[in-house]
C-alpha cells in the first residue's frame, strides 16, 4: 500500500482523481508529460492495493478513488501518528523530570 503510495505520479493520479472524480486514461495523461501507457501502470498499481477502482465505458476505462480503502488507510495512519505523539510525550515528561 505504501509502495505504491510512495511514487509521485501516483500521489498526482490520486490528487486528480480525488479533485476531478471518475477520469479516463486518456484525461489522466493529459498535461503530465507522461505516457498513456505508463499511467496505466501506475493506475494499476493503485488498483492492486485497493486505492482506485475502474469500470469500462465503450473503449475506455475510466479510473476513480475507493473511498473506503482511503478511509482505512487514513484510520491506520491516524492510528501510527497517535503513538509517536504518545511516545514524543512520553521522551518530553522523562526528560523534563
Amino acid at each position: 500500500m505504501f509502495a505504491a503510495l510512495g511514487d509521485t505520479t501516483r500521489l498526482g493520479l490520486l490528487g486528480r482523481l480525488s479533485a476531478e472524480g471518475p477520469l479516463s486514461i486518456t484525461r489522466l495523461s493529459q498535461g503530465t508529460g507522461v505516457t498513456r501507457q505508463a499511467i496505466t501502470r501506475h493506475l494499476d498499481s493503485l488498483g492492486r492495493v485497493g486505492l482506485v477502482r475502474d469500470v469500462r465505458r465503450g473503449r475506455e476505462r475510466v479510473f476513480a478513488l475507493d473511498l473506503k480503502r482511503l478511509e482505512k488507510v487514513r484510520q491506520y495512519l491516524d492510528h501510527v501518528a497517535a503513538q509517536w505523539d504518545a511516545a514524543a510525550a512520553r521522551l518530553k515528561a522523562f526528560v523534563e523530570k
